[in-house]
């Protein structure tokens, strides 16, 4: 199949930790949509949570294994996907709390359930680490990453393949290209400069010249994957053959590296609003980062009949539409 059986979910009890962030909403509403019993997980009731009966207020990195099964015991979820974490913001001890730690007790409690969910884990390609300019990074390539959150959601995917391997856990590792879409994180490179386009649309529209968009070095190519793509991928792997995904990792990427100066430029004539594009001096200290991240997602294809449906421009284009007060420009 080229896609999720939008039927095949209907039905199912399906808990998203993390289920009103960016992707966690995004993926209940999709499940929510197929027919499914969706139970969010967050800290807090934001967003639509309060008009959601089946919505839980935990705050999961103080929830111990113990709260954890009692949570599972008393939804007895079908599918838990895991969209909670540390990402932009915090120090790596923070990170290590929130990508880490709660896998390790999130795992624990599933596997002592007397008939265990499967569990949807988000990974990132930042667990790879530096990829092979020109070619595609397969599941199979030992992870080297170089950053607190790459080394950190890595251990999460440990944990989890670990227990599937010694547990019998039925658990899946979705690694994810760099997500893109409408109402993207502030704190990452596409928030800031959509954040940065609207600030410059509304000077323009009271007659004020725009600040230029100060960025730093943009010499890397990056795999991208819209935020749409990724939530038909985790739909797919909540209903794929246990034989097919369990105790494996799956790439869910564009399968294409991109260049980052090119798409910021694109962005900019997309919204619209004429504004200068700087890029800082490159810092003396050695890169945080890799220059090269592509994705070999033929596996997905293969286990899940996933492929990325949506294209960059209209990625941007949502992306704009959310953050700028102006018609968004089509033109190329």
């Amino acid at each position: 199949m080229d896609t999720a059986d939008r039927g095949a979910a209907a039905g199912l009890r399906v808990m998203v930790l993390g289920g009103t962030g960016y992707l966690g909403r995004r993926i209940g509403e999709a499940f929510r949509a197929d027919g499914a019993r969706v139970h969010p997980v967050s800290r807090t009731a934001a967003g639509d949570g309060p008009g959601d009966a089946r919505h839980v207020a935990m705050d999961l990195l103080a929830a111990d294994a113990l709260d954890l099964a009692a949570l599972f015991g008393s939804v007895r979820p079908d599918v838990v996907v895991n969209a909670a974490g540390r990402v932009w913001q915090g120090d790596e001890a923070e990170m290590t709390a929130g990508n880490a730690d709660l896998v390790v007790r999130l795992t624990r409690a599933l596997a002592g359930l007397p008939h265990p969910p499967r569990l949807i884990q988000l990974g990132t390609v930042h667990e790879y680490g530096a990829g092979t300019p020109g070619a595609g990074t397969r599941e199979e390539q030992e992870p080297a990453p170089v950053t607190p959150y790459g080394r950190t959601k890595l251990l999460g995917t440990r944990t989890v393949l670990r227990a599937a391997a010694d547990d019998g856990l039925d658990g899946v590792v979705l690694r994810l290209a760099n997500v893109i879409g409408a109402g993207v994180p502030a704190g990452s490179l596409f928030g800031r400069v959509a954040a940065h386009l609207g600030a410059a649309a509304r000077a323009r529209s009271l007659g004020e010249p725009p600040d230029e968009l100060r960025l730093p070095p943009l010499r890397a190519r990056r795999d991208l994957v819209d935020v749409h793509d990724v939530v038909d991928a985790v739909r797919a792997a909540a209903t794929a053959p246990r034989a097919d995904v369990s105790g494996r990792v799956i790439n869910v990427g564009r399968g294409e590296a991109v260049a980052m100066r090119a798409l910021i430029d694109r962005m900019v004539r997309l919204s619209g609003v004429d504004v200068p594009v700087v890029e800082a001096a490159p810092a003396p200290s050695p890169r945080t980062d890799v220059a090269w991240q592509q994705l070999d997602v033929s596996r997905a294809l293969r286990l899940l009949g996933w492929r990325p449906r949506r294209t960059l421009d209209d990625s941007l284009r949502d992306l704009l539409a959310a953050a700028v007060p102006a018609p968004v420009n089509g033109r190329t």
